[in-house]
């Protein structure tokens, strides 16, 4: 039993929820993640909650940005195993 799962979940809270994400050009994330788990180190082009387009470049495996990106693209993206965490 998790002593701690009647804790409201917030933007500061560590995440409950992940899944794997699919680039994708055209599709937004099913969920407005509060982070992205990069698997595999590389570039990754977001399109961010308020809209713009930006690439992070030199993402190192394991990194956690604490970014709320609506969509992963799959054109300039280079990283891969990238988690959605909520």
């Amino acid at each position: 039993m998790d002593k701690f799962s009647d804790f409201p979940t917030n933007l500061t809270a560590p995440g409950r929820d992940a899944a794997a994400v699919s680039p994708n050009d055209l599709s937004d994330l099913a969920v407005l993640p509060r982070a992205l788990f990069v698997g595999q180190g590389g570039a990754l082009a977001l399109r961010m909650a308020g809209g713009q387009d930006v690439v992070f470049q030199g993402v190192q495996s394991g990194a956690i940005l604490p970014v709320r990106a609506r969509r992963v693209m799959a054109t300039g993206t280079t990283a891969t195993a990238i988690l959605a965490i909520w």
